[in-house]
C-alpha cells in the first residue's frame, strides 16, 4: 500500500468535500471486497516465512537446542516454541521441546 495524493486523482470538489471531514489527516480507503487479498500475498511474505518455520523445525529435529534456534534466527525462545510446536502439527513425528 502506498500513499497517493487525492488532489492528483479525485475531482477538486470530491477533495473539498473530503476536507470538511477530515482535513489534512490521513484517511484510509478499504479495498472493495472483491479485489480484497490474504495478508503476503502480493509479496510472497507468506511464502519466505513458511520456509523460514520449516527450516527452524527441521533443524530442531536435527538437534538444536531452542536457545541456539532463538540466537541463530533472532527469535524468542517463546517463538521458536511455537514455530516447533505448529510445525509438528503438520509433521506426524513426535518431538519434545529442547532447551
Amino acid at each position: 500500500m502506498r500513499y497517493q495524493r487525492a488532489n492528483e486523482i479525485l475531482p477538486e470538489e470530491l477533495v473539498e468535500l473530503i476536507q470538511n471531514y477530515i482535513d489534512g489527516e490521513y484517511v484510509y480507503i478499504p479495498r472493495k471486497q472483491e479485489n480484497k487479498r490474504t495478508w503476503g500475498e502480493g509479496t510472497g511474505a507468506r511464502e519466505e516465512r513458511k520456509r523460514r518455520d520449516r527450516s527452524i523445525y527441521k533443524d530442531y529435529v536435527s538437534g538444536f537446542c531452542v536457545k541456539i534456534l532463538a540466537e541463530r534466527y533472532y527469535l524468542s525462545e517463546k517463538s521458536i516454541q511455537r514455530i516447533v510446536l505448529q510445525e509438528k502439527k503438520v509433521d506426524t513425528g513426535s518431538v519434545s521441546l529442547k532447551r
